[in-house]
């Protein structure tokens, strides 16, 4: 009974780390930030399955949403309200682009590598316009720069 009884606690303690654990990072998005306007600021970020991210509106006039087809399979697609902080918990391992709906053709989008990410081909695949099209690139060389480092 005490064998069973440590297990249970041990059980417990170790299902209450688990999202104690989770990290919560900040976006923000600017309308000036150290790359230009009309930004999110980091536009990369690289996280774990269960963090979280806060995408703050630094300045008002933006919103935080997911781009169509350009986020795991198996995931939720997230709309944020223009001039609200929108909190986003990534639990599918993959790539996510993330764009401010009113600046997407001035080139404010993110991109979201959460884990292993599985779908990266098909993330780079989907096409963008504008700006955006260009930011993108230039992100997806980045990722591809530190993946290439890290090996």
């Amino acid at each position: 009974m005490r064998k069973t009884m440590t297990l249970a606690t041990i059980a417990v303690f170790v299902g209450l780390a688990g999202p104690a654990m989770a990290a919560e990072i900040q976006v923000k998005m600017l309308n000036r930030g150290t790359d230009g306007v009309m930004v999110f600021e980091p536009a990369l970020v690289k996280i774990e399955p269960g963090d979280t991210i806060k995408f703050v509106a630094t300045d008002k006039g933006h919103n935080a949403e997911s781009i169509k087809d350009m986020f795991p399979a198996d995931s939720t697609p997230f709309v944020g309200k223009l001039g609200e902080d929108v909190k986003v918990t990534f639990d599918k391992p993959g790539v996510y682009g993330v764009k401010c709906l009113p600046h997407y053709g001035m080139g404010m989008v993110a991109l979201i590598v959460v884990g292993t990410p599985g779908n990266l081909a098909e993330a780079k695949a989907v096409p963008q316009t504008g700006k955006a099209k260009q930011v993108f690139s230039g992100l997806f060389d980045k990722l591809s720069t530190q993946a290439a480092a890290a090996k």
